[in-house]
């Protein structure tokens, strides 16, 4: 007997088998610390490595520049996110806002930069936390393993723990979060008591002829210095990826998110200045371990072993964040495989309600990055500023697109329910894409940026034709489509229950209200 199907916005839906659902189902694990601790978690290894090549890009004057703008650009990207999460609590995220707003199109453009930025900025942090966990080994050990074989056992411990089940995952990363907080405090304080912080060092690097000290390369490159910046508060937007794994999305996705946006502000202040203080401007440009760099500095060489000591204690930080975003991909990946954009089997979740499947593909992926790209010129640590650079362009594609989202929903849907209104409203929204989109300019006129282009564009085209020609004639009405489709009628598919009679009234309309004008359909009782 053949499935029914529904064609809308130039797709088309085919019913899911009675079970399809059943072995795609999550469960409901996280409370507002859990949340905290996740979106923190996912953000703090930027305060590790990272960040600091922003200061060898505009000096540390238009580092600290680029840092105020994006707390403003954060404030109006989590203010908004948390009511659209609120609004549509499913685990697409930033999919979900812009297939809302935007059409299957709109919302596979957006998921699809969403995991760009989440699997590449998972490689980045393996990257980094090979790097400190080769400088514990040495200095308390006397030994180091090649990168390769470091990044195959960070990927293959942190997609066992994400697979072990949500609750587990998520107390991990309250308990590695608290713990990288105590970290960077700690530095805080032994620089400020040790007088290793010399607040001169903040300007060291020479000004071009014609700059200052505070500008030294002059005003342009704060916009080439504002993707590093970004790495301070990078991951926090994966909270509404959450929601079908909290116990209350509505109220304690908006709540987290304001509470981790101050927890990031402060730790991202003391790296900028303390860390910058300890090591001068110019070295903490350059360097591959900043925060390491600085414990060494306050010790001295006399006592390595200590520094070795304190970065296995920021090694925390970074496992931290290797934890959420991988939390994050594996949520956005099953997301739109569950919707039929990416394979199906991707969303397969198991006896421990995880999406395992796209764990590891999303390893598999990153994994293969690094090799090629270390391979093709990537020493020096030229591997993981790609890769970086290619999670902060997907990043910054996402963040326009939700905000973009944000502000035709709020046209679209003026009688949805919202349950949390965003503080800045559409101020909040569009401050954060004018600033999402001078970041994409300062890529496109940074030459070092070319080759994340290049990888993205290449990347799109062929997702992009795949879905064209394929994907868009088997999608599956999940609960993220059965919002869009139903014109916000079926906010709460997982209280209200998937496919089943709101789906029948879907593929029973000629057309669907808020999709095409055609037929209405009614809200299940």
């Amino acid at each position: 007997m053949a499935k029914d199907t529904l064609k809308v916005s130039g797709v088309t839906y085919t019913t899911a088998d009675s079970d399809y659902f059943e072995k795609r189902r999550l469960k409901r694990s996280a409370g507002v610390w859990g949340l905290w601790g996740l979106a923190v978690g996912a953000v703090i290894s930027g305060n590790f490595s990272g960040w600091n090549f922003g200061i060898d890009a505009a000096g540390f004057g238009g580092m600290m520049i680029a840092f105020a703008i994006l707390v403003v650009m954060y404030y109006g990207l989590v203010f908004s996110i948390g009511e659209m999460a609120a609004a549509m609590p499913h685990t697409g995220g930033a999919y979900s806002f812009g297939r809302a707003a935007m059409g299957p199109w709109g919302g596979f453009i957006t998921g699809l930069a969403e995991s760009i930025e989440y699997v590449a900025t998972t490689a980045v942090i393996v990257y980094f936390s090979a790097a400190y966990a080769n400088g514990v080994t040495e200095a308390l050990m006397g030994f180091t393993l090649p990168s390769w074989l470091w990044w195959v056992i960070l990927y293959a411990i942190f997609v066992g723990l994400n697979t072990a089940g949500a609750a587990i995952s998520l107390k991990f990363a309250i308990v590695v979060s608290v713990i990288s907080i105590g970290v960077l405090v700690l530095f805080g304080i032994m620089a400020l008591v040790s007088g290793a912080a010399d607040w001169g060092s903040l300007f060291d690097i020479a000004p071009d002829p014609g700059q200052t000290a505070f500008l030294p390369h002059g005003v342009l490159p704060i916009l080439f210095a504002l993707p590093f910046a970004m790495w301070l508060f990078l991951g926090i937007e994966e909270l509404p990826l959450a929601a079908e794994e909290s116990h209350d999305p509505v109220r304690d996705i908006p709540r987290a998110g304001i509470w981790a946006r101050g927890t990031l502000i402060v730790t991202g202040l003391i790296v900028l200045f303390l860390n910058t203080a300890v090591l001068g401007a110019s070295a903490t440009g350059v360097a591959g371990e900043p925060l390491l760099d600085g414990f060494r500095a306050i010790v001295g060489e006399d006592l390595a072993w200590v520094a070795g000591l304190l970065a296995l204690f920021a090694l925390f930080g970074l496992l931290a964040s290797l934890q959420g975003i991988m939390f994050a991909y594996g949520r956005n990946m099953y997301s739109l495989s569950r919707a039929g954009y990416y394979p199906k089997f991707l969303s397969l979740t198991g006896k421990r309600q995880t999406p395992w499947v796209a764990l590891l593909a999303g390893a598999l992926i990153g994994f293969v990055a690094l090799v090629v790209v270390d391979a093709t010129g990537g020493d020096g640590g030229v591997a993981g500023a790609v890769v970086l650079n290619i999670a902060v362009w997907g990043a910054v594609l996402a963040y326009f697109m939700q905000m973009i989202s944000y502000l035709i929903l709020r046209r679209k849907y003026p009688n949805a329910k919202r349950p949390y209104l965003s503080p800045w409203g559409r101020f909040g929204a569009v401050a954060a894409a004018v600033i999402s989109a001078l970041i994409f300019l300062g890529f496109l006129l940074n030459e070092t940026f070319r080759p994340a282009i290049i990888a993205i564009v290449i990347v799109y085209v062929v997702a992009l034709l795949v879905f064209g020609f394929y994907g868009r004639h088997h999608l599956i009405l999940s609960p993220e489509e059965e919002y869009a489709v139903s014109g916000g009628l079926h906010g709460d598919p997982q209280a209200e229950g998937y496919g089943g009679e709101v789906e029948r009234e879907l593929l029973a309309a000629d057309g669907v209200d808020g999709e095409d004008g055609g037929g209405t359909v009614t809200r299940r009782p």
